[in-house]
């Protein structure tokens, strides 16, 4: 028995083959997570988001704090840096974000003509995504994630079912 059930209703991630993005979200609502990220450019973080990862400038207070948003729950908080050192690995901020297959290609292509060598993928995880991992001009590490289809035949639909995670349809009922 699980505790787990199907719940796609209250997301905002678009699921399947052909899902369509939705447009960027700019209502405004009491952020249920969010990541504050510190750089020392705010211009030039700011762009690299928007221009390569596709966020909008929600709104902005001039040097102080910039918001950032894609979906509705993608909230990054861009603040100035008090720190001038070099972030190190174990420092690094390392944020998740999903979209839909069809725009994986263009943001990596976008991030890689903005900062040649920020960008790692495609590749696929063991979890029914398919990712790319990209450095961000403030040292965040940004990895931008995508569901790929679900067959609960295959060896991700059977690792899933072996931990009480069954399709949809599935008649063990469960989350997908």
């Amino acid at each position: 028995m699980t505790d787990h059930f199907n719940a796609f209703e209250m997301s905002p991630v678009p699921d399947g083959p052909d899902a369509v993005a939705p447009d960027p979200f700019r209502g405004i609502y009491a952020m249920p997570m969010f990541v504050k990220i510190p750089t020392r450019d705010l211009q030039a973080s700011t762009d690299f988001w928007v221009r390569g990862l596709g966020f909008i400038d929600l709104f902005s207070v001039p040097g102080q704090i910039v918001h950032l948003r894609r979906w509705a729950f993608q909230d990054v908080l861009l603040v100035p840096s008090d720190d001038d050192a070099v972030p190190t690995a174990a420092s690094t901020v390392q944020v998740f974000v999903s979209c839909v297959l069809s725009q994986l290609d263009s943001v990596a292509d976008a991030c890689r003509a903005m900062s040649p060598g920020s960008v790692t993928g495609p590749y696929d995880t063991a979890w029914r995504t398919r990712d790319i991992t990209v450095i961000t001009p403030e040292g965040a590490q940004v990895t931008i994630t995508a569901a790929t289809p679900f067959t609960p035949d295959s060896d991700v639909g059977r690792n899933f079912a072996s931990v009480g995670i069954f399709a949809p349809e599935d008649s063990e009922g469960g989350a997908q």
